[in-house]
């Protein structure tokens, strides 16, 4: 038999084998990609981290004045508008007053009368109160030599509490009727603040009127200001802080501020802080000053303020996207070599997009801070970004 036919059918069948190994070289490159899941890195280091208190404020006049009237009053004339530029003492409007000064006037001599009644007759008890001091005190004396009985001492004692107890009740009776009427007369003078004798309600302070309700033949309103004067000075921003938060501010303080409206970022400093809380809102105003070089404010604009409080140095801080949370446990991962190493860790303050970590980083390890959703403990990770 002739062999020759089947060599060349071997040899026929050897290049077809080999062809087809070449083709699939492509996908057994592609299998050999490097393994691991993508992360990205970033070197951990050491910061100074501060708790970040974000309120919202409002710009102001430095030297804005409102202008009250604390009952509701017709309003006879008005001379000005708002809009109007004032000077201090000038007349802003009249009002129908006639009958609160002669009620002012009245309580006026009603207090008088009552503080001259509780002088004299605190006088004429404390002579009472010493006279009756000075009896027991005398009966004492001759009791000692044998002058005086113990009936005596104890009618005399009696008699010394009387007057003081007299004294006290007396004087506590006229001590209301004063109060009473005092605060009838600082009523009437809250209304008469910034009023003269005539009834005209008199600017307190230049500037520009910013505001003014005050219409002819219409009624005032105690609620609301009857004039806001807005002074030449610079500008202020107040803000109000819960009580948490306000023993931790202190005068001089540096605070970041943004308006937004005339697009302003600047750095303000504490010039003020309340330490009684507002009746209605239980917060506390907060006076911020603003730096004479920012242009564009005006009264009435919302600003972001920023109070940084609690302020930790030299300690590691990471951002905050990094830090994962299982139960009550917060872990990050850790790359060492070409492994993802789960590590838990304790957290401290919280900033703007950073997180402190008191324990379980040291400045330097490689922090996995994208892609660490998709590892655990112990898997091979390859870094395409970042520092590493």
């Amino acid at each position: 038999m002739d062999k020759k036919p089947l060599l060349v059918l071997m040899l026929a069948a050897a290049l077809v084998l080999g062809g087809c190994a070449s083709q699939e070289d492509p996908d057994a490159s592609i299998q050999q990609a490097p393994a691991g899941v993508a992360v990205q890195v970033e070197e951990v280091s050491r910061e100074t981290i501060a708790t970040e208190n974000r309120v919202t404020g409002k710009v102001e006049a430095d030297g804005e004045t409102s202008v009250y009237v604390a009952s509701s009053v017709r309003c006879t004339a008005v001379y000005v508008q708002a809009g109007d530029t004032v000077s201090a003492g000038q007349k802003l409007c009249t009002l129908d007053l006639d009958s609160t000064l002669s009620s002012y006037h009245a309580a006026s001599i009603s207090y008088d009368s009552a503080v001259q009644s509780y002088q004299d007759q605190q006088a004429i008890l404390d002579k009472q109160v010493a006279l009756a001091q000075t009896n027991l005190d005398n009966l004492k004396a001759l009791y000692e030599i044998g002058a005086a009985s113990q009936l005596e001492i104890d009618q005399a004692e009696l008699s010394l509490e009387q007057a003081q107890a007299g004294r006290t009740s007396t004087l506590a009776q006229l001590e209301a009727g004063m109060q009473s009427a005092k605060s009838s007369v600082e009523q009437l003078s809250a209304l008469l603040e910034d009023v003269d004798g005539q009834g005209n309600v008199i600017a307190p302070a230049a500037g520009t009127l910013t505001s003014f309700s005050a219409v002819e033949n219409a009624y005032t309103s105690p609620s609301m200001p009857l004039a806001v004067i807005e002074g030449p000075g610079q500008m202020k921003v107040t803000a109000s802080v819960s009580e948490t938060l306000v023993p931790k501010l202190n005068l001089g303080d540096e605070v970041e501020v943004t308006v937004s409206a005339a697009d302003a970022a600047f750095t303000a400093q504490i010039s003020g802080v309340e330490r009684t809380a507002n009746v209605q809102t239980r917060l506390y105003t907060v006076t911020l000053s603003i730096p004479a070089d920012v242009e564009g404010l005006l009264a009435g604009m919302s600003a972001d303020v920023v109070f940084r409080t609690d302020a930790s140095e030299d300690t590691v801080v990471v951002p905050t996207q990094a830090v994962l949370s299982s139960g009550q446990e917060r872990y990050v991962f850790v790359v060492e070599g070409d492994v993802a190493h789960y590590t838990p860790v304790t957290l401290g303050l919280t900033g703007s997009g950073v997180t402190e970590i008191t324990s379980g980083l040291e400045a330097g390890d490689q922090l996995v801070t994208v892609g660490q959703a998709y590892l655990s403990d112990g898997d091979p990770v390859r870094v395409v970004s970042g520092e590493g």
